[in-house]
């Protein structure tokens, strides 16, 4: 029997594994901006010109980008190389978003279903924090907008699907705009919101108590209810 010699890897190489399994295992998500160079020279006690390469490395593998004065940005698995097609498709023909939210029923109920079987005592704690942000501002007049997308993509998470989480976050990024939208002209009333707030509220509890099917019926009653405010939303549209 021939045996190889072993050979040690570069510094670079071994630092590109460490934050390449970390955006794996969902450590990071899309849009996530990585350390500074100088605070990943100091974690990992190596030099900036050592963490420069290994960043390069990610970036020819597609996971991050790097921009001029703004930092190191965690990339979708599921991006074009070209930008968001899809988000440009929705901006140009709006009914194109129902279709998207048609994929997010088949989606995000099968979300909701691995997050209550999988989802980590931490998963449920982070789900909590929102719900009670969610109250908070409910009670104090603030909108829920933000808080509403970040539960979703948590959920998400939750499932420890990469997959899922990438392409929740690639499909939350396309429909932002038209999000915005929606909720600035369809979800008017204390009562919209308090309903939405009831819907995500039932949606944690079912995770928390491990209830795939009941997860799963609930978040389905839920983009039920989006799309069809959705679709009163482009029927107001200018034609």
């Amino acid at each position: 029997m021939r045996f190889k010699p072993i050979k040690p890897k570069k510094v670079s190489t071994q630092i590109a594994e460490q934050i390449r399994e970390s955006i794996l295992n969902g450590d990071f998500t899309p849009g996530d901006k990585l350390p500074p160079e100088r605070e990943l020279a100091e974690m990992f006690g190596v030099s900036r010109p050592s963490v420069r390469e290994a960043l390069n490395i990610l970036s020819s593998a597609g996971l991050v980008m790097s921009y001029q004065g703004g930092g190191t940005v965690v990339q979708s698995l599921v991006d074009s190389e070209h930008g968001n097609s899809l988000s440009e498709l929705i901006r140009d023909q709006k009914d194109r978003a129902l279709e998207v939210v048609e994929v997010r029923k088949c989606m995000e109920t099968w979300t909701a279903y691995y997050a209550a079987q999988r989802a980590l005592p931490d998963d449920v704690r982070r789900m909590e924090d929102i719900i009670r942000k969610m109250e908070e501002n409910l009670q104090e007049g603030k909108p829920l907008e933000d808080l509403d997308a970040n539960l979703h993509i948590l959920i998400a998470q939750a499932t420890h699907n990469i997959i899922w989480l990438h392409l929740m976050q690639s499909l939350f990024d396309a429909m932002k705009e038209f999000q915005r939208g929606v909720w600035r002209a369809v979800y008017l009333t204390g009562d919209d919101h308090q309903l939405l707030f009831r819907h995500h509220s039932k949606i944690v509890a079912a995770i928390r108590a491990k209830d795939p099917e009941v997860a799963r019926d609930e978040m389905m009653k839920h983009l039920t209810f989006a799309e069809q405010r959705s679709a009163a939303y482009v029927a107001e549209l200018p034609k």
